[in-house]
């Protein structure tokens, strides 16, 4: 859904500032599954009344999930927007590898959605998106904590969606630091 993205492509923009693959990833056994958002990824509702929401998600869906580094990641996500998406919308953005924070930022949204060819207003309706990107090689091995609070230009709130994603060393990082150790 395209305001989903508007929170997913905060998340994937959060990507394109931290690398794609930050907002995506394993599972968090202490998840309670109510929380879970619907579909085949790792994103989670924050834990704070949905009730005033924007942007209510039906689904969405990551292939593969968990997403791996140097991999393309496919996004498809579904849901209802309420009322139009303003220019002037945003989303704070908090990004954590480990206890560190990498990204603590107020970013536009419709500049964010851009990035799945959308435009603000965005009006409401049933939307559906399917973007790819590619996740770069380059990430460090680890877990990656991601909280993206969304808003309209009035403050209502869009949604508010985290996840966590633990990236482990690929077959190319483990046989690099074999090749080190040779040395």
């Amino acid at each position: 859904m395209r305001v989903f993205s508007v929170a997913c492509i905060a998340a994937l923009s959060a990507g394109n500032l931290v690398s794609a693959g930050s907002w995506f990833g394993g599972n968090d056994a202490s998840v309670k599954e109510a929380d879970k958002v619907p579909g085949n990824s790792p994103l989670q509702f924050c834990e704070k009344d949905h009730g005033q929401d924007i942007v209510h998600i039906k689904q969405v869906d990551l292939l593969p999930n968990p997403p791996e580094s140097g991999a393309e990641l496919v996004i498809h996500a579904t849901g209802t927007v309420s009322e139009t998406i303003e220019d002037g919308a945003y989303v704070q953005l908090v990004v954590k590898y480990g206890l560190i924070r990498l990204v603590s930022t107020k970013a536009s949204l419709c500049e964010q959605v851009e990035n799945v060819d959308l435009k603000c207003p965005i009006e409401k309706g049933v939307l559906s998106i399917t973007k790819s990107v590619d996740i770069p090689k380059e990430v460090p091995p680890g877990t990656y904590n991601v909280f993206a609070d969304v808003y309209n230009a009035d403050h209502k709130p869009i949604t508010c969606l985290q996840a966590t994603v633990t990236f482990g060393m690929n077959k190319k990082t483990a046989e690099s630091i074999e090749s080190a150790g040779d040395l």
